[in-house]
């Protein structure tokens, strides 16, 4: 029975971005090999860390969105365990109202000028929001 899941993974910043390409197509080309079909991908590029991982704080960072059976998801983060190029990387398996969200995600980015969404904006301080309210 095959299964739809969910992969991000990390890689080090260091990569050039013939690199990158070739760790990604090396993965994807994985997925195919072990009969899954890849739905979706998407290069969300190089962002900062939440916390530095082997002393680095940025990474590039890659989503998979993908059909295949249970035990070759072993396989997968095996080989993501191997590879000295992934800092980091997490699989979920989608239920239907994950891939309804993901779906619907998708479907609004790719109405929006097929731009990435607005990031949100940065929150403020308390300081700040005190600021703008009055002295009662």
């Amino acid at each position: 029975m095959t299964n739809r899941y969910e992969t991000v993974f990390i890689l080090t910043p260091v990569l050039s971005e013939d690199q990158t390409k070739e760790a990604v197509k090396k993965f994807k080309d994985l997925i195919k090999k072990g009969r899954g079909k890849v739905h979706h991908e998407e290069s969300w590029g190089m962002r900062k860390l939440a916390y530095p991982i082997q002393k680095k704080s940025t990474g590039f960072y890659h989503l998979f969105e993908f059909e295949s059976d249970a035990p070759f998801v072993d396989k997968l983060e095996t080989e993501y365990r191997r590879d000295e190029r992934v800092l980091r990387f997490m699989t979920v398996k989608m239920d239907k109202h994950h891939q309804a969200f993901a779906d619907r995600r998708r479907n609004k980015q790719s109405a929006t000028t097929g731009e990435a969404p607005a990031e949100r904006p940065a929150r403020r301080s308390r300081k700040e929001e005190n600021a703008d309210q009055p002295n009662s």
